[in-house]
């Protein structure tokens, strides 16, 4: 698993081993970052569910300003970490030891993008998106990883579904604020 573009392209990053982890492929993070574009630099980025931290530490080595990555397993936690610092992103991360749902709740900052990847059928999709949405700045982007079959609401709070992608058996939903979509 590597850093695919941005200031830190190519640099190598660890990732949790067993059957319970789901890194996101490469080409699924690629088109993460063609739906995002020019909506990286200088944004603030939250990662939930990190897993191994690979999307924000790609979205700071693509230009955002700050990554907050999110997770509730503490071996999860330490690798991201790890990644993080051999990164050089120590400044411009954020690594938080918590469950979504008490971060989302406690948290007060507004994100500008935002990138949900649950364990896919575990139901936690609908709650975190909608935890999500009340944490987003005006005119952002939330992006969800999910199974193929897993179908997502039209709404989250002040957001609708945009657009779903989908990568065989992987889509990623994308939901924006209602205003942009006028």
């Amino acid at each position: 698993m590597r850093i695919i573009a941005g200031e830190r392209r190519g640099k190598k990053l660890l990732a949790l081993e067993g059957e319970q982890v789901r890194p996101t492929t490469n080409m699924v993070k690629e088109a993460l970052f063609n739906i995002l574009q020019f909506q990286i630099e200088g944004r603030r980025f939250l990662d939930l569910f990190a897993g191994s931290g690979q999307i924000g530490i790609e979205a700071l080595s693509r230009g955002a300003a700050e990554a907050v990555l999110v997770d509730v397993n503490r071996d999860a936690v330490k690798v991201i970490q790890k990644n993080v610092d051999s990164a050089g992103f120590t400044g411009r991360a954020r690594v938080v030891p918590s469950g979504f749902e008490g971060y989302l709740r406690g948290e007060r900052g507004r994100f500008d993008v935002a990138f949900l990847d649950p364990p896919y059928a575990a139901g936690l999709m609908e709650k975190a998106l909608a935890l999500t949405a009340e944490r987003m700045a005006p005119g952002g982007i939330i992006l969800c990883e999910h199974g193929s079959r897993e179908e997502l609401p039209e709404r989250a709070g002040e957001f609708i579904k945009h657009k779903v992608y989908k990568y065989g058996k992987t889509s990623v939903t994308a939901y924006r604020a209602i205003e942009q979509e006028d």
